[in-house]
C-alpha cells in the first residue's frame, strides 16, 4: 500500500511491565453514578446507558503536561475507570463480557462543560465537548488477572492534593459487563478499544497550573498537569 503522506503514529498506553496497548477506539459512558446524575441536574431512575466517543488520539499518558483546551473557560474534570479490551464481538452476553476484558486504568473524561451545557439545551452533538485534544488522559493499564477486587476500590480524584472525588467503584448504575455488553449491540467492539466507565460526584473545574491525580484500587496512578494553551 503506498500512502500519500506518512500515516500517524499509532496511539497506543503503556501496559505495566510490559509491552504497549494499542488503541483503537475510545468508548464512554454518560450518566453511570447516581449522585453525579444528581449532580449534573437529572434523574438517575430514568437513566440508561448513554454512550459516546473520542477519538483514539485524544489519548495523553501519564505524566502529560495538557494544554488548557482553546474555546472554553470551563474545563472540567471527571477521573473515571478504564478498560482495556483485548478481544470483543457484537451482541456479547453479559454472562460471557468479562472475558474480553485485557485489562484496567486510571483515567479522565475532560471535558468543556460550557460546550456540554449548549449541547444539551440544544440537542446537538457532544463532539466539542468531549473529544477535542488531548481530552482523553488513561494511566498505564494494569492486566485484568493483577487488579485484585477492584470493583470494592475507590476511586479518589485529586487537584492540587485536594480530594475531590472519593466513591467507591460498586456505586456504578451500570457494571463493567452490562456496559460491554450494552456498547456490544451497537457496536462490534474489538481488541485495542478503551471504554471510560463514567465518573462519581464530585466533578469539577480546572485551571493553568493544576495538578490532577486519579487513583483506583491497585492499578497505577495517572497523573497529569494543566499548562497554557496552544
Amino acid at each position: 500500500m503506498s500512502f500519500v503522506f506518512d500515516p500517524p503514529p499509532q496511539p497506543s498506553v503503556p501496559v505495566k511491565g510490559s509491552g504497549d496497548f494499542p488503541v483503537r477506539r475510545v468508548f464512554c459512558i454518560g450518566r453511570n453514578y447516581a449522585e453525579h446524575v444528581r449532580e449534573m441536574g437529572g434523574d438517575p431512575k430514568e437513566a440508561s446507558p448513554v454512550f459516546f466517543t473520542k477519538p483514539a488520539d485524544a489519548i495523553a499518558l501519564n505524566g502529560s503536561a495538557i494544554p488548557y483546551p482553546p474555546a472554553t473557560d470551563n474545563l472540567h474534570f471527571e477521573g473515571e475507570l478504564v478498560v482495556a479490551l483485548g478481544s470483543g464481538g457484537a451482541d456479547i452476553d453479559v454472562s460471557d463480557a468479562s472475558s474480553h476484558v485485557f485489562g484496567y486504568a486510571a483515567g479522565c473524561d475532560l471535558t468543556r462543560r460550557d460546550h456540554q451545557a449548549k449541547a444539551k439545551k440544544t440537542g446537538g452533538p457532544w463532539d466539542s465537548a468531549k473529544a477535542f485534544d488531548r481530552s482523553a488522559p488513561v494511566g498505564d493499564i494494569l492486566p485484568a488477572d493483577e487488579a485484585g477486587d477492584l470493583f470494592n476500590s475507590q476511586l479518589v480524584t485529586i487537584v492540587n492534593r485536594k480530594t475531590l472525588q472519593d466513591s467507591l467503584l460498586s456505586r456504578m448504575l451500570w457494571t463493567v459487563p452490562e456496559i460491554i455488553s450494552a456498547l456490544s449491540r451497537q457496536f462490534e467492539l474489538k481488541a485495542g478499544d478503551l471504554i471510560f466507565t463514567g465518573t462519581p460526584e464530585g466533578v469539577g473545574p480546572l485551571t493553568i497550573g493544576d495538578k490532577v491525580e486519579v487513583r483506583i484500587g491497585h492499578l497505577p496512578a495517572l497523573t497529569f498537569f494543566v499548562r497554557v494553551g496552544q
